[in-house]
């Protein structure tokens, strides 16, 4: 499942790699594409949602919101 967040305070890309660790620390094998300029987050992982939110909070950024997705949805 693909999960989308939106995350506040990451400006440069120290932060997205910190997001990165952080979420990679709890699923090795998540996928995770950032859009700094956005701030969004999007993570392709078996992990449950609230896992991930406390990752990317316990790195320092403030989650705004949270979007699951499924895999192969269209927008």
């Amino acid at each position: 499942m693909t999960i989308e967040f939106q995350v506040e305070g990451m400006s440069c890309q120290h932060c997205v790699a910190a997001v990165t660790n952080a979420i990679h620390e709890h699923d090795e094998a998540a996928q995770v594409q950032i859009d700094l300029a956005s701030g969004r987050v999007a993570v392709e992982s078996a992990q449950p949602t609230d896992t991930l939110k406390a990752a990317i909070d316990e790195a320092g950024y403030t989650v705004t919101s949270v979007t699951s997705v499924t895999s192969g949805s269209t927008r």
